[in-house]
């Protein structure tokens, strides 16, 4: 038995990298799946590779009336919803505080932030009405620890959706409603690309080009990719993780966990060797 049969998931963000790889999981697990994007002709392509199973809502996360209508859709499709990625995301203003654009800010933080609270208004009386649901929020390790975004705006907004998450967890559990995050470390997509200020296509072609960089990140020797998050979102949507509530799922290859063990090694020994070499 496929581990989301019969369940009804809508993602965010599913036109490409982490959404049209969970999509296209979902889908293999057993789940409907209703995918939403900006980018219509993209969107399409990715529901009509899907199959019966999947429909694409063009959606704007940032426009709190798409939102609804993208839930209202999936209502009234299937009847009800099981589970919600709020995955869509994109690039914030880079450089120091004093430079940060007040239009940037405002934009970044409507994708990033508001698009979560609007998914989960919307989303929770249905799943409330059932006594059961499964809210995925995506943060990012850039959440948790200073450093690791090139954007100090990109890293405040999924600290918030993080502890946002904790606290809707504890509203909604107590209507058997669960609220999770999944905050993934370096993963190789896009979105990269898209920081640098490519256009979305050729953005999307730089994916593989960051797996070299990525690799060296942390004690996992390899970049993260769309499927490695993609499978934690199938455990948080499964009834396999059916306790599991208020908590951020780290997918990071162990980046978060301290510094790397050779090279620590590596400075050890050279400090050693510093120590021996010193006359006296």
């Amino acid at each position: 038995m496929a581990r989301l049969d019969g369940k009804v998931c809508i993602i965010t963000g599913a036109t490409s990298g982490i959404g049209r790889r969970t999509a296209e999981v979902f889908v293999a697990e057993g789940a409907r799946v209703v995918i939403a994007g900006r980018r219509a002709a993209e969107g399409q392509a990715v529901a009509a590779a899907l199959g019966a199973a999947c429909d694409f809502v063009r959606t704007d996360v940032t426009d709190e009336a798409q939102v609804r209508a993208l839930v209202d859709f999936t209502v009234a499709k299937h009847g009800r919803v099981d589970c919600l990625f709020n995955n869509a995301g994109g690039p914030a203003p880079q450089g120091g505080i004093e430079s940060i654009p007040a239009d940037g800010f405002d934009a970044a933080i409507a994708t990033l932030l508001r698009s979560v609270v609007f998914g989960m208004k919307h989303v929770a009386p249905v799943m409330v009405r059932q006594r059961s649901g499964s809210l995925i929020n995506n943060g990012s390790v850039a959440g948790h620890l200073a450093g690791l975004s090139s954007s100090l705006v990109y890293s405040a907004a999924k600290a918030a959706v993080i502890h946002l998450t904790r606290c809707v967890a504890m509203q909604l559990g107590e209507q058997g409603v669960r609220v999770n995050s999944i905050s993934p470390g370096g993963i190789a997509t896009g979105m990269f690309g898209k920081v640098a200020g490519l256009p979305a296509e050729q953005a999307e072609r730089t994916a593989e080009l960051a797996k070299g960089a990525l690799a060296a990140m942390q004690p996992i020797p390899r970049a993260g990719l769309p499927d490695d998050v993609a499978q934690a979102a199938v455990f948080l949507a499964s009834d396999d993780s059916t306790f599991v509530n208020g908590h951020d799922l780290v997918v990071d290859g162990g980046l978060l966990g301290g510094q790397r063990w050779t090279p620590q090694q590596e400075r050890l020994q050279a400090m050693r060797a510093a120590f021996l070499a010193r006359p006296g």
